[in-house]
């Protein structure tokens, strides 16, 4: 393949379809969806939660049954109903040790698709240091390559012929806050993703507000969703995959060496 990022330890590749490449490589993957798989998953694990990724376009509510979780519903109708969901803010310190299935067209697709790696890592805006902390030394440990994957959105009515991905801005600042702590070499790729979030930090919050996937999310009613992921380095929360679930990385890292 002509087209990579190979001469380089830290990369950037976008959706599904990057996932799978960085898993086929074996890289140690992290998965930004900031509005809102990975800002959700960032927020229960603080709250100690524990979540199970899963897509889709599997039956999601018969996995949760089989390990005694609950199924998260989607937004508006876990509101009524006063349950947690794919919001973040719904998330308190009443969902500690409770089990969750948490499904999404992207974040949740391409942790499926990349899980298979030496490390999958979440990533957002709201712990981008912290998470790139954790990848810089597990790629001292493995010696692996480091690859960032903003998720970006799904198109819903997609014609003939047409890409089903929406590339997302909140995804591309968020990687780029993640890179712009990494350690190693960047590619071109990941450079030119870093000088985007670095001209628009001093407006981040105003960006992610006014962009077309904030204002879609605050069209639906869930302002209070878009000023949450928009906090960069509010948390030290680190989820890590451990097999199915989520794990934060201080914990994960003490039973888990590498040598």
């Amino acid at each position: 393949m002509w087209f990579d990022q190979s001469p380089y330890e830290c990369r950037v590749e976008w959706g599904r379809r990057g996932a799978r490449e960085a898993a086929d490589r074996g890289d140690i993957v992290i998965i930004v969806d900031v509005l809102s798989f990975s800002s959700t998953v960032i927020s229960a694990l603080t709250n100690g939660a524990i979540i199970y990724p899963f897509p889709p376009n599997l039956d999601g509510k018969e996995y949760a049954e089989k390990i005694g979780a609950k199924y998260l519903l989607g937004r508006a109708e876990a509101a009524r109903l006063s349950q947690p969901s794919l919001s973040p803010v719904s998330f308190n310190e009443h969902h500690h040790k409770k089990k969750f299935v948490l499904s999404s067209l992207n974040g949740a697709f391409c942790t499926w698709a990349a899980s298979m790696v030496p490390a999958l890592l979440i990533g957002s805006i709201l712990n981008a240091e912290a998470v790139a902390s954790a990848a810089n030394q597990l790629r001292k440990q493995t010696r692996a390559s480091i690859t960032v994957i903003p998720c970006g959105e799904q198109w819903g009515d997609v014609q003939n012929n047409e890409d089903t991905l929406r590339p997302a801005i909140e995804d591309y600042l968020g990687a780029g806050a993640i890179l712009n702590y990494l350690e190693g070499k960047k590619s071109p790729e990941a450079e030119v993703c870093i000088y985007a979030f670095q001209h628009a930090t001093p407006k981040l919050k105003e960006l992610i507000w006014e962009c077309g996937s904030g204002r879609e999310l605050r069209g639906r009613g869930f302002e209070a969703d878009v000023i949450h992921c928009s906090g960069l380095n509010a948390y030290q929360t680190v989820p890590i995959l451990n097999i199915d679930h989520f794990l934060d990385f201080k914990e994960w890292s003490e039973v888990n060496v590498y040598t």
